[in-house]
């Protein structure tokens, strides 16, 4: 997946788009990045139900930003709710939620090569191999199994005890023949799952709603609970952050946080030795730590943090700010020795705060 440096890697934000556009609806432009370095995609949610989801593209060594590259490039709309992308064998996987699609993507021409379609309510892709895939679903009760290769269904992993009003389930990481899904939404358990049979076989129970899934250089899953909130029929208690051990399917530890807390966006940097998330605050912990620390990575400063990743090869911080759900987002890119860099990203992904939030993840994928 990755070589000497990194090509390109992925942040999930949310996006309001411009009040006027250069581009006109219809008219496609021609892009070729493939000379850049690397990059970072940028998917930007919208609003729900609003169509209004975008994907920019930002060159760290030029520090400059390109919106809306999807639909510049292919003359459409990417849709509604771009919740997720992924890079895998030059290809780029982009899961728009409520269009009940995923688009691939020539990474270096934000060209559309193909769709996946008929989905429920798509959330993230985890590729088995370049013919089988898992995608996650909210109100849903199954996973869905997919042929990236022809773009088609072709099965279904009905999840125990989870109705299709209720369903929920998220973020995917791999420990041999073995599949992991944190369930959030009105959920509190981490699923297991066998690759060759295409089962549930075990499940852990965890908080409440459980809203992130990353696997250390360790083999410990790392999860972070958001603990509902008041008056929810499926209850509200402080959240907490999780580390478990893969081979046993055991917690190892639990770091509790106070009532009222809302942690999320749990993040790994390239080495996966430290993890990172955002709890009002940008917090930094190495994997093997026994308590969290005191002092925040990146303090609280009027900011509305919002999505989070972090570059694998050179240990930048990117960080949205969402500022007021309205107005035009930022994203700061910070050194792992916590230095703002001069130039940062303008993005406008935001949504009205009364609408649904699904909160956005960031992550970076090699390109070989």
């Amino acid at each position: 997946m990755t070589r000497a440096f990194l090509k390109f890697f992925v942040l999930s934000l949310l996006l309001l788009p411009a009040s006027c556009m250069e581009w006109e609806y219809g008219l496609e432009e021609d892009f070729d990045i493939s000379a850049s370095a690397g990059g970072l995609f940028i998917t930007n949610e919208g609003n729900f139900q609003y169509g209004n989801a975008t994907l920019s593209y930002y060159d760290p060594a030029t520090k400059t930003v390109q919106n809306e590259v999807f639909y510049r490039a292919n003359a459409m709309k990417l849709g509604d709710v771009a919740q997720s992308m992924v890079i895998r064998n030059g290809i780029g996987w982009v899961v728009v939620n409520n269009s009940h699609v995923i688009f691939a993507i020539d990474p270096n021409t934000f060209k559309e090569i193909g769709r996946i379609t008929n989905l429920t309510s798509p959330r993230y892709i985890h590729f088995l191999s370049d013919e089988k895939a898992y995608v996650t679903q909210i109100w849903d009760n199954r996973i869905f199994i997919v042929n990236p290769k022809r773009y088609e269904i072709t099965g279904y992993i009905e999840i125990p005890d989870m109705t299709m009003e209720s369903g929920s389930t998220e973020q995917m990481v791999q420990y041999g023949k073995y599949v992991y899904v944190n369930c959030w939404s009105y959920q509190n358990c981490i699923i297991k799952i066998d690759t060759e049979t295409d089962q549930v076989v075990d499940e852990l129970v965890v908080g409440i709603q459980p809203t992130s899934l990353v696997m250390d250089c360790n083999n410990k899953l790392w999860t972070v609970t958001d603990g509902g909130y008041e008056g929810s029929p499926y209850g509200h208690e402080a959240p907490s952050l999780y580390r478990i051990d893969a081979e046993t399917f055991t917690i190892e530890k639990q770091f509790r946080f106070d009532f009222g807390d809302w942690p999320s966006e749990v993040q790994l940097n390239g080495t996966k030795d430290k993890i990172y998330w955002l709890n009002d605050d940008v917090w930094e912990m190495d994997v093997n730590a026994e308590r969290v620390p005191l002092r925040p990575f990146l303090p609280y400063n009027g900011t509305l943090y919002y999505g989070l990743t972090v570059c694998p090869h050179s240990g930048d911080v990117y960080v949205a700010d969402a500022i007021d759900y309205v107005q035009q987002g930022m994203v700061y890119r910070y050194s792992k020795n916590k230095e703002m860099y001069r130039s940062n990203v303008w993005c406008m992904f935001m949504r009205n705060k009364h609408e649904w939030r699904f909160m956005p993840c960031m992550w970076f994928e090699g390109f070989p």
